[in-house]
C-alpha cells in the first residue's frame, strides 16, 4: 500500500516547465469556491474524477489553482517579470489594518503587505514623536537662552508673552500638519477598509511633502525669533544675535540627540516588523494545518473505497456517492474551522484593542505627569548640555516604554490566536474522526457486507495511511519553514544593506552642502569671522534637520520597494517549495523525469536572477523619487542660506556706510567752520544768539531726562514696596505645618524643636524673598534706566544736527547730504559718536538725587554711565568748540 509513487505527470509538468507556469503550492491547501480543493502536481490520480471531488492529483485541478491565484493575487501565469503583472499587482487591493492584531486573521496573500503597511505607521509616528520632542526642546531651549540674557527675569511680562507666542505657533503648526496628515490617510480608502499599493505609494509621497513643508515652517519661525526680540521685546541687535546664536548650538546638540534616536528606533522597529512577519507565518501555519489534515484524509479515504471497488465490494456509483458524501463533510467542517477562527479572533482582536487602548492611556497620563515633575525639577540654568541629555532621556525611555506595551500586546495576541487554533483544531479532529467511524462502522458493512472486523481492520488501514501522508506533509511543512526562514534572513540582510546605502548618501548629501556652502562664504572677503562663524552653524543646523527627515523618507522608500516586491517574491518562494516537495518526494524517478526535476531547478535559479535584476531596477526607480526629494530639500536648504548671507552682507554694508557717513560727516563740520571764519553772512551776533540756543535746548534736555528719572525712581519704589508687602503676605500669612504638629503633639521638648525649626526655615525663606525681590528690582531700574539713556542720546544728537543746520544756514553754506545714522536700539552696530558742544555748567550735586543703596531709591550705574557720557562728549567737543571761539573772535575784530 506504501509502494513508491511515481511524483511527475511527465506530459502536465513538461508542459508547465515549458509554458513557465508557477504553480502556488499554498493554493492546493485552500478550498475553492465549489468546495473543491487544489492539490499539487506531484501527486497522480488513481481514481475516477467525481463531481465536485478533490481530485488529488488532477492536473485540471493544478491548472484551475493557477487561475485561481491570478484571481486572487494577480500574479502572471506566463513569467513573474511581467510588466502587465507590475501594473496588475500596483492596483490591486488589500486589507488596510491598522493593528498587528488584525493582521492575523487577514488572509495569507495579504500578510507581507499589511505588515509592511503597518511598517510605514510606525515610521510615522516615529517622526511624530521626535518632531514634538524636538518642539519640547527647542521652547526649553530658548526659555534657557532668554534666562541668560541680563536684564530679564522669567516671570517678566514680555518673557512670558515670546515663550507664550512660540508654545502657540507649534501647537498651530502641529495641528495644521495633523490635520493635513488625516486628509492623506483617507486618501484611496473612502468607506471601503481596501486600499491599493498604488495608493499607499501616493499616502507616502504626500505624507513626504507635508512634512518637509512642516520643517521648513519651522526653520522660518526660528529665523522671525530675532526680528521678535527686537520689535516686541526691545532687545539690541547684538544681544538678539547672542540669543540666537546660543539657540542655534543647543538645537545643533539636540538635533544630534534626535539623529542618535531616530537611528536607533528605526532599527527597533525593523525588528518589530520582521518578527510581526514571523508570528503572522505561525499563526497562517496553524491556520492550514486543518486544511493539510483534510487533504490527507480524504486522500486515504478514498484509496480504501478505491480498493473495494477493485474487489467488487462496491459499484462505481457507490464509491462516488461516498466520496462525495466525504468530500463535502470534510471542507465542510474546514469551512466551519475557518469561520470560527475569524469570529473569534476577532472577538480577540477587539479585546487586545481595547485592552492596549486602556493601557496606553494610563501610560500617556503617567508620561505627562513624568514630564511635568521632571521639568519642574530640573535647573534651567544648570549646564544646558545636561539638561538636553536628561530631558532626552526622559523622553526616550517614555517611547520605548510605549513601544513595548505595544510589542507586549502583539505577543499576547499572537499566542491567544494559536490556543485558538489548537482548540478549534482539536475540536475538528474529533469530528473527522466520528465522520471515519460512522463511514467504516455504519455504511460500510450495510454496502459492502464485510464484517465489523473487516471495517475496523480497514478504519485502521486509513488511519495509518492518513498518518503516512501526514508525516509527508509534516516533512515539507518543515522544508517550507526553513524555506521561509532563509528568505527572512535574506529580507534582513536587504535592510541592512538598504540602510548602509541610506547613510552613506547621507554623508554625500552633508559634504556636497558643506563644500558648497563653505565655497560661497570663502568668495565674500567682507564678512568677519563671527558673521561667517554664525551662517555656517544656522546651516549646520537646517542640514541635519533635513537629513534626519531625509533618512525616514529613505527607510519608507525601502518598504514600499519590498511591498512592490512581495508579490513576486512570494510566487519565487511557491516555485522553490514546489522544487523542494518533488526532490523530496522523488525516490524512484525515470531519467525523463529527473531531466525535468534538473529543469525545474534551472528553472528556480532563472526566475531569482531575474527577480533579482527586478529588485535593482525597481530599488533605482524609487531611489529616484528620494533623490528628486532630497534636491527638493537642498533647494529650500539653499534658499534660507542664501537669505542669512544676504541678511550677513546687507548688515556689513550698513556698517560700513554708518562709518563712512559719520566720517563725512566730520569733515562735513570742519568745512562748515572753515566757511563760517572766512564767511561775511556770519557776525558776532548770529553766532551768539545760535549758541546760546544751542546750550538752552540741551539744558532744557537735560532737565527734562532729570525730571524722568527722578519720576520713575519714585514710581519703581512704590512698585518695590508693594510688591514686598503682597509676597510677604502671601508667603508667610499662613502658619507652617510645624506650629500645627505642635499643637497636636505631648511632648514639650519635641514641640520647642519643631518650633525652632519653623521659625529658622521662615526666616531662610524671609530672607532668600527679600533678596529676590531686591534683583528684580535692580534688573527692573536697570531696563528702565537704558531706555532713558537711549531716549537722552538720541535728543542729543538731533539738537547738534539742529545747530549745524542753522550754522550752515547762516554761512550760506549747502547742507551736506549724508547725515549721521541715529543710534538706535536695533542697530546691528553703533555709529560713530559725533562731537558735541560742552553743554552749560549745572549746579553740583543732584537735588533729590539718591544717596543710599536701595535700588529704588538710589543711585543706578546709568547715572554714572551718563555722567562719563558727557564728560567724553565735553572731551571730543574741543575740535567743535574752537571754531565756536574762533567764530566770537571773527566778529569782535
Amino acid at each position: 500500500m506504501l509502494e513508491c509513487e511515481p511524483s511527475f505527470n511527465s506530459n502536465i509538468t513538461a508542459f508547465a516547465l515549458k509554458a513557465k507556469v508557477i504553480y502556488p503550492i499554498n493554493q492546493k491547501f485552500r478550498p475553492l469556491a465549489d468546495g473543491s480543493s487544489n492539490p499539487s502536481l506531484h501527486e497522480n490520480l488513481k481514481q475516477a474524477i467525481l463531481p465536485n471531488q478533490p481530485v488529488e492529483a488532477s492536473p485540471s485541478s493544478s491548472l484551475g489553482s493557477l487561475s485561481q491565484a491570478e484571481k486572487e493575487d494577480c500574479s502572471s501565469s506566463s513569467s513573474i517579470h511581467s510588466t502587465a503583472s507590475d501594473d496588475r499587482f500596483l492596483s490591486r487591493t488589500f486589507v488596510c489594518v491598522n493593528s498587528f492584531p488584525e493582521v492575523l486573521i487577514c488572509e495569507s496573500v495579504d500578510l507581507d503587505l499589511c505588515i509592511y503597511n503597518l511598517h510605514l505607521k510606525d515610521l510615522l509616528r516615529l517622526d511624530t514623536a521626535l518632531r514634538r520632542e524636538k518642539h519640547l526642546m527647542f521652547i526649553q531651549i530658548l526659555k534657557m537662552c532668554l534666562l541668560d540674557l541680563p536684564k530679564k527675569k522669567s516671570d517678566d511680562e514680555l518673557y512670558q508673552r515670546i515663550l507664550s507666542k512660540q508654545e502657540n505657533d507649534l501647537e498651530e503648526l502641529e495641528k495644521g500638519l495633523q490635520v493635513k496628515l488625516s486628509n492623506t490617510e483617507m486618501l484611496g480608502t473612502g468607506d471601503s477598509e481596501y486600499i491599493t499599493l498604488a495608493d499607499v505609494e501616493k499616502k507616502e509621497r504626500e505624507y513626504s511633502e507635508q512634512l518637509i513643508d512642516n520643517m521648513e515652517a519651522f526653520w522660518k519661525q526660528m529665523e522671525n525669533i530675532q526680528h521678535f526680540l527686537m520689535d516686541q521685546f526691545k532687545c539690541s541687535s547684538s544681544k538678539a544675535r547672542q540669543l540666537m546664536v546660543t539657540l542655534t548650538e543647543r538645537m545643533i546638540a539636540a538635533e544630534g540627540l534626535l539623529h542618535d534616536s531616530q537611528d536607533l528606533q528605526a532599527l527597533d522597529a525593523l525588528e518589530r516588523t520582521m518578527g510581526r512577519v514571523h508570528m503572522a507565518k505561525t499563526i497562517e501555519s496553524l491556520k492550514l494545518q486543518i486544511q493539510e489534515e483534510t487533504r490527507c484524509r480524504l486522500a486515504a479515504l478514498s484509496r480504501s473505497l478505491e480498493l473495494l471497488t477493485v474487489e467488487g465490494r462496491l459499484s462505481g456509483r457507490q464509491k462516488e456517492e461516498l466520496l462525495a458524501q466525504q468530500h463535502k463533510a470534510f471542507w465542510g467542517e474546514a469551512e466551519r474551522f475557518g469561520r470560527g477562527f475569524v469570529q473569534r479572533g476577532k472577538d480577540l482582536v477587539k479585546a487586545s484593542l481595547v485592552h492596549q487602548a486602556e493601557g496606553t492611556a494610563k501610560l500617556k497620563l503617567a508620561q505627562e505627569e513624568e514630564q511635568r515633575g521632571f521639568l519642574a525639577e530640573a535647573q534651567l540654568t544648570s549646564d544646558p548640555a545636561e539638561f538636553l541629555q536628561a530631558f532626552h532621556e526622559v523622553l526616550e525611555r517614555q517611547r520605548l516604554a510605549q513601544s513595548y506595551l505595544e510589542e507586549q500586546e502583539d505577543v499576547t495576541t499572537t499566542e491567544a490566536m494559536a490556543v485558538l487554533c489548537q482548540e478549534l483544531y482539536r475540536s475538528t479532529m474529533e469530528t473527522f474522526q466520528k465522520f471515519v467511524d460512522v463511514l467504516f462502522l455504519q455504511t460500510l458493512p450495510g454496502m459492502t457486507g464485510l464484517s465489523q472486523a473487516d471495517c475496523e481492520n480497514l478504519r485502521q488501514e486509513v488511519q495509518e495511511n492518513t498518518a503516512w501522508q501526514l508525516g509527508k506533509s509534516d516533512r515539507f511543512r518543515k522544508q517550507q519553514w526553513e524555506l521561509f526562514q532563509d528568505l527572512l534572513e535574506q529580507d534582513k540582510q536587504v535592510w541592512m544593506e538598504e540602510w548602509t546605502l541610506s547613510t552613506v548618501l547621507q554623508m554625500h548629501l552633508r559634504d556636497g552642502h558643506e563644500s558648497i556652502v563653505h565655497q560661497v562664504l570663502g568668495r565674500f572677503g567682507g564678512l568677519s569671522e563671527e558673521s561667517t562663524w554664525y551662517i555656517l552653524q544656522g546651516h549646520d543646523l537646517l542640514l541635519r534637520s533635513a537629513l534626519r527627515r531625509l533618512a525616514l523618507r529613505g527607510s519608507a522608500i525601502t518598504t514600499l520597494t519590498h511591498m512592490r516586491l512581495a508579490g513576486k517574491k512570494s510566487l519565487l518562494q511557491e516555485l522553490r517549495e514546489q522544487h523542494a516537495l518533488e526532490q523530496g518526494s522523488s525516490q524512484c524517478l525515470d531519467e525523463h523525469q529527473w531531466q525535468l526535476l534538473r529543469a525545474l531547478e534551472a528553472r528556480v535559479v532563472e526566475e531569482a536572477s531575474r527577480l533579482e535584476d527586478e529588485a535593482q531596477q525597481m530599488r533605482l526607480q524609487l531611489q529616484q523619487q528620494l533623490l528628486a526629494e532630497a534636491q527638493e530639500v537642498g533647494q529650500l536648504l539653499q534658499e534660507h542660506t542664501e537669505r542669512a548671507i544676504g541678511q550677513a552682507l546687507l548688515a556689513h554694508a550698513r556698517n560700513a556706510a554708518t562709518k563712512s557717513r559719520a566720517k563725512d560727516w566730520d569733515d562735513f563740520k570742519r568745512v562748515l567752520t572753515e566757511a563760517a571764519v572766512e564767511s561775511v553772512y556770519v557776525t558776532s551776533a548770529g553766532v551768539s544768539r545760535l549758541v546760546r540756543a544751542y546750550y538752552q535746548h540741551i539744558g532744557r534736555v537735560m532737565q527734562d531726562h532729570e525730571e524722568r528719572r527722578l519720576q520713575l525712581l519714585k514710581t519703581l519704589q512704590g512698585e518695590r514696596t508693594e510688591n514686598y508687602k503682597l509676597r510677604t503676605k502671601q508667603g508667610f500669612g499662613d502658619p507652617s505645618p510645624g506650629s500645627k504638629a505642635v499643637n497636636g503633639s505631648g511632648e514639650a521638648c519635641t514641640a520647642v524643636h519643631q518650633r525652632m525649626a519653623a521659625q529658622q526655615k521662615k526666616f531662610l525663606a524671609q530672607f532668600t524673598v527679600h533678596q529676590r525681590i531686591r534683583l528684580d528690582a535692580w534688573k527692573q531700574k536697570a531696563r528702565a534706566m537704558d531706555h532713558l539713556e537711549a531716549q537722552l542720546e538720541t535728543q542729543l544728537q538731533e539738537a547738534e544736527q539742529s545747530f549745524v543746520s542753522e550754522l550752515a544756514a547762516l554761512a550760506r553754506v549747502p547742507l551736506a547730504e549724508s547725515r549721521p545714522f541715529s543710534s538706535k536700539r536695533g542697530s546691528s552696530e553703533k555709529p560713530v559718536r559725533t562731537r558735541r558742544k560742552k553743554p552749560p555748567p549745572r549746579e553740583k550735586g543732584n537735588p533729590g538725587g539718591p544717596t543710599d543703596d536701595d535700588p529704588a531709591a538710589g543711585g543706578h550705574p546709568s547715572g554714572s554711565l551718563r555722567s562719563k557720557r558727557l564728560n567724553q562728549q565735553e572731551n571730543e567737543a574741543g575740535d567743535g568748540e574752537s571754531p565756536k571761539k574762533t567764530l566770537k573772535e571773527r566778529s569782535h575784530p
